[in-house]
């Protein structure tokens, strides 16, 4: 691998749970966090970073709770993976940073993470992309069931509640990582090496408790940590996104079809684009860096224009196709 694609050195900071590892390049005023997902790392903006770092942003890209050398500063601490967790790390993480206000992108638990921060503190969020949309689950709905083609998908979902599933993970990471790979992302031809890679982030002492957990929780099959008890009250009334977004959906998405942007619309109030990026599975970042970067630096372009097009209807829900 070359050394553009592997995001080292890794610097770490702490937050009041995490020790948190993270690789920075980059020397703008602007920040913006890349937030990977599952079972993904940061990895998926090995060529993302060096794009935004030459348009003139300060790149962040952090470890999850659960991955890599990210670590919890005390045994005691519940190895949650759920989504108010997630996103209370994000703002922990730029307060650790001594960061006020940044631009957040991701996808799957990192997008969820960046949804969760965007619609609880707007005010630390300067422009949001996100990869298949509003992502905040609506948890008090998990048990109504999708077409049986996703739900074939999503069988990872149900693996994890059962302990057999606890166990599989446990003893292969890499090999339950391939299957997710190959359904979410068909178009995709990674190499060996590259799932190699990935997998040494699966070496955290805590990435089956905090996977198993975030799965658990979503499905309303595990409580969650008090320590997150308020933040979740308030993302089961599914709160609106009002900062700059762009939303992004890879027409080569395995278990998330391409959408139009519309079924989402209502949970975005501030200005916000679609687009559709051709090809792309569900690690887009990854699979498409030049559309990922892009979607970053014109959701600066959308904070711009904010005041401009405050009260209009032309920036809110327009589509966009990529190739």
């Amino acid at each position: 691998m070359s050394e553009r694609h592997a995001l080292a050195p890794l610097r770490r900071v702490s937050t009041d749970v995490l020790e948190v590892a993270y690789y920075e390049t980059g020397s703008g005023d602007d920040t913006v966090l890349l937030l990977h997902g599952f079972p993904y790392d940061i990895h998926s903006y090995a060529d993302v970073a060096p794009l935004l770092a030459e348009s003139g942003f300060r790149v962040v890209v952090p470890y999850l709770r659960g991955h890599g050398p990210t670590r919890f500063l005390s045994e005691s601490t519940q190895r949650s993976g759920q989504q108010a967790a997630l996103g209370a790390d994000v703002v922990a993480f730029l307060d650790a940073l001594g960061v006020e206000r940044a631009y957040l992108a991701g996808y799957d638990w990192g997008g969820r993470a960046a949804n969760v921060a965007a619609a609880l503190w707007p005010e630390r969020v300067l422009g949001l992309v996100s990869v298949n949309s509003y992502l905040i689950q609506d948890i008090g709905a998990a048990m109504e069931p999708v077409a049986p083609e996703r739900e074939a998908g999503f069988w990872y979902f149900y693996y994890f509640l059962t302990e057999r599933g606890r166990s599989g993970l446990a003893a292969d990471p890499q090999g339950v990582a391939q299957v997710i790979w190959k359904r979410n992302s068909p178009k995709w031809a990674f190499r060996e090496e590259e799932l190699e890679r990935t997998a040494r982030a699966f070496a955290n002492p805590d990435y089956t408790d905090v996977v198993i957990h975030s799965y658990r929780h979503r499905l309303g099959f595990a409580p969650g940590a008090e320590a997150y008890a308020n933040l979740e009250a308030r993302l089961a009334e599914l709160p609106v996104i009002t900062v700059p977004t762009i939303t992004l959906d890879g027409l080569a998405d395995g278990n998330f079809p391409a959408a139009d942007g519309s079924s989402t619309a209502r949970h975005f109030t501030g200005p916000r684009l679609h687009r559709k990026v051709a090809d792309a599975g569900h690690n887009l970042p990854q699979e498409s860096p030049e559309a990922f970067a892009a979607a970053v630096r014109d959701v600066r372009v959308l904070r711009v224009l904010r005041q401009e097009y405050a009260g209009r209807d032309g920036l809110t829900g327009r589509n966009q196709d990529t190739t």
